[in-house]
């Protein structure tokens, strides 16, 4: 009996390592496929963000741009990768170090509170992820006062289609103008904002915008 239960942990144990490592290697070649289109070096360009700045990747997922903004940063600097979803977290987890990458601190957000430090943060990159928010105005309380005068938010998103027949849309759509009636609202300066960022046939534009905290 012994035998048989090591034997069952063994395998799935073996197992897990297995999922994992195919998962490692999809984001690998999903975020490959990223880099030809979602243009990232610009979205990081827009933050200003250099050696020894504390940036913060709000819904960062499994760290598509947190480990590119760590590699920025450096050692002196930090970035805080935060997501509700703990599963995308835990491959962050697993993928820093593998790079290398020890100045990444990975917070557990909430729907309401992304549980950030006050007005110590440089900038604040929010991509694909706004349209997700249940309560805007909350999250954006949070990174106002996380960031000091003169911080950056970058915010990436979809906007609608352009109705064309057969056009399914996504869900995933948002009005760049309802966002910057938001950021004002919150007292954000902004600062630039590009409705056609991304465009890909048969997908919906994405935008840009940037905004500060005068």
């Amino acid at each position: 009996m012994l035998f048989l239960f090591s034997a069952v942990l063994i395998l799935a144990a073996f197992n897990t390592l297995s999922s994992v490592s195919n998962t490692l290697n999809r984001l690998n070649v999903v975020e490959s496929e990223r880099d030809r289109w979602q243009r990232p070096s610009e979205v990081l360009r827009s933050l200003t963000v250099r050696e020894g700045s504390t940036v913060v990747d709000l819904g960062c997922g499994a760290g598509y741009f947190t480990l590119k903004l760590a590699a920025i940063v450096g050692s002196r600097g930090e970035v805080l990768g935060v997501d509700l979803r703990r599963v995308s977290l835990f491959f962050l987890r697993i993928r820093a170090p593998m790079r290398n990458l020890h100045n990444i601190n990975i917070i557990v957000g909430t729907a309401d509170d992304p549980h950030l430090p006050v007005e110590r943060v440089d900038a604040v990159l929010i991509a694909n992820t706004y349209h997700e928010f249940t309560h805007p105005h909350l999250m954006l309380d949070h990174v106002w006062r996380s960031l000091h005068r003169g911080g950056r938010l970058v915010i990436v998103d979809r906007g609608p289609r352009k109705e064309t027949e057969g056009s399914v849309a996504h869900g995933h759509e948002l009005q760049p103008e309802r966002v910057e009636v938001e950021l004002r609202r919150k007292g954000f300066e902004l600062l630039s904002r590009d409705d056609h960022f991304i465009e890909q046939r048969g997908d919906e534009p994405w935008w840009l915008m940037v905004a500060r905290r005068p």
